[in-house]
């Protein structure tokens, strides 16, 4: 208890010194202080917001960017008759009749359009015979619908057709329409269409031509 009492005192009164830890005590915590500090500073780095990269966009297909298309982007019409080109042609929507035959090549030299309205606005599937007159009755007037010499379906009736209707047809002038009629008036009418390349003058070609236009 005198010992304990005499540092306490001791120390009170300044005679006896403080702790010292000396030099390497000293080194020590200057290490110590130096890691806490490091320790310290990457704490504070790890604990900053980090921004995220956004993840890529998904790939876009070529199918569902390019809509399909509308379809009344086109028509499709046949053009046939006197033409260059007779056949089955796709043409923008709004054309006209006369956009449809100049497609087709346009009117054969020295025939001329017929009955048709070039400046009609061509309707999808429809049918334009480039060269074919209107219909006439023995008095002259034009014959509105189905007229004596049309088939079904605005084809031209090879056993009861004018030369004049006949004339109509791709390939077919003056000459050879009365060649048909005479084959007709000789063999009590035609029994197929395909007895049209018995008549002088109606090759492979013409008849091709044809066969899409008649009827019996």
């Amino acid at each position: 208890m005198d010992t304990l009492g005499a540092r306490i005192r001791g120390r009170l009164s300044g005679t006896v010194p403080l702790l010292d830890p000396g030099v390497p005590g000293l080194r020590a915590l200057v290490v110590l202080g130096a890691l806490a500090a490091i320790a310290a500073g990457i704490f504070a780095l790890r604990s900053r917001p980090v921004a995220e990269p956004l993840a890529p966009p998904a790939p876009v297909s070529v199918a569902s960017v390019v809509a399909s298309p509308s379809p009344t982007t086109s028509v499709v019409v046949y053009v046939t008759g006197k033409v260059r080109r007779p056949g089955v042609l796709s043409l923008v929507t709004g054309s006209r009749v006369a956009d449809a035959i100049e497609a087709a090549g346009g009117v054969r030299p020295g025939a001329k359009p017929g009955a048709v309205n070039l400046a009609r606005r061509l309707v999808d599937g429809e049918q334009i015979v480039v060269g074919s007159p209107t219909p006439m009755t023995p008095g002259g007037g034009s014959v509105a619908g189905a007229a004596a010499g049309s088939a079904a379906g605005g084809l031209i009736s090879l056993n009861s057709a004018t030369a004049e209707q006949l004339n109509g047809l791709p390939g077919v002038g003056d000459v050879l329409a009365a060649r048909i009629i005479e084959f007709r008036e000789a063999h009590g009418g035609f029994q197929s269409v395909d007895q049209l390349r018995e008549v002088s003058g109606v090759g492979e070609k013409r008849f091709s031509e044809m066969k899409d236009r008649v009827a019996l």
